[in-house]
């Protein structure tokens, strides 16, 4: 999880034009976006169910997530944004999968275990002194691999240019990805929109979401009897892994548990499946 405030300056890049875009919206009236392209975009989200059976990984709450049960031969689960759990990747590494931490915010994970590889840069479009890029990431923490891997995103809004700026080719060797989108009632703001639907065509260009469970240390907003809630942590299967699916139905998922239990449960809105 990343610390909003960043004290040195960066590069212009897709960073600076998020950042920009969120600052203005509540300061500027912008063009909201057609309810129509918010509606095709969620019907491309729907989740289906497959023969990869869901399992949970991290806790129960905040910091646990559904992937599917498909991590057979995957070498390593790379995990941008490193907080106060770690409950997902020591998992990831009980079940004999590398852990890959990064985060400028934090001088080490929280748990100490010897196979968390840890990188105290934030993730992002650029590589520099603060900042690198996904590529660049895995290609210095295992050169020359071209096993599988896992990726478990949690960066604070900044996930839509990372995955923006990820090659075509690591993408593909992406079988399970994991993602927490944030600030998407901001899809209501068309500029917004031009910048966050590319981030998940991207990835829906070789995955397919099979799971999705909102966040609910946020809220929600309703806009044309749309209902979309703040934050949605999204997992996808990559294509080629997918067999007899088909769309699933039943929300919550039994292994989901709520972020935050001081908080309303938000279910995921009939709007965000096919029911």
């Amino acid at each position: 999880m990343y610390i909003k405030t960043i004290t040195k300056p960066i590069e212009k890049s897709v960073r600076w034009i998020v950042s920009r875009t969120l600052m203005l919206v509540n300061k500027i009236s912008v063009r909201m976006t057609n309810p129509d392209d918010i509606k095709s975009l969620a019907k491309k989200l729907y989740p289906v169910s497959s023969d990869k059976k869901l399992i949970r990984l991290g806790p129960k709450g905040d910091g646990g997530y559904l992937i599917p049960n498909d991590l057979t031969g995957i070498e390593a689960c790379f995990s941008p944004g490193v907080s106060d759990v770690s409950g997902f990747e020591k998992d990831c590494v009980d079940l004999g999968i590398k852990a890959f931490l990064a985060d400028k915010s934090v001088s080490a994970p929280s748990l100490d275990h010897p196979l968390f590889y840890f990188t105290n840069k934030f993730i992002g479009a650029r590589s520099n002194d603060d900042f690198i890029t996904v590529d660049s990431w895995v290609e210095q923490s295992i050169p020359d691999s071209i096993k599988d891997l896992l990726i478990q995103v949690d960066i604070e809004g900044y996930e839509y240019e990372t995955f923006l700026s990820i090659s075509d080719k690591l993408m593909k060797r992406f079988r399970i990805i994991v993602v927490e989108f944030h600030n998407l009632q901001q899809l209501w703001n068309k500029p917004y929109f031009d910048l966050a639907a590319p981030a998940f065509e991207k990835i829906l260009q070789t995955h397919t979401c099979v799971h999705a469970h909102p966040n609910n240390n946020s809220d929600t907003v309703t806009n044309h009897g749309i209902t979309i809630p703040k934050t949605i942590e999204f997992t996808f299967l990559r294509n080629d892994r997918i067999s007899n699916s088909s769309y699933e139905n039943i929300f919550p998922n039994p292994l989901d548990y709520d972020n935050s239990p001081q908080k309303p449960p938000i279910p995921l809105p009939k709007f965000w499946y096919k029911s």
